[in-house]
């Protein structure tokens, strides 16, 4: 969704330049990635409320049909190196 990616990338614009290729990961990240978690949860909280037992049907015919970037963007919320990893490729 359009608004959506605004949405993400107004917050990642908001916060890229506070990370670094380092191996060391900064304590400013955790407190990023909180603010990420809870900020997009509410999101999803209202996208699967919507979701009729129909439409979740057709996702689990189709989902290897659509595109990956929902499921990496999915995996930002879960995995703090693909949250990072999404902050360096931004930054790049």
């Amino acid at each position: 969704d359009d608004d959506f990616q605004l949405i993400q990338r107004t917050f990642m614009e908001k916060h890229y330049q506070e990370f670094d290729d380092s191996e060391e990961n900064k304590l400013i990240y955790t407190s990023i990635f909180n603010e990420y978690v809870r900020f997009f949860s509410l999101f999803f909280i209202l996208f699967t409320t919507w979701l009729s037992n129909s439409l979740t049907s057709l996702y689990r015919q189709h989902k290897d049909e659509m595109a990956g970037d929902i499921f990496d963007m999915l995996l930002t919320f879960t995995d703090f190196l693909a949250f990072k990893e999404m902050f360096l490729d931004y930054r790049a």
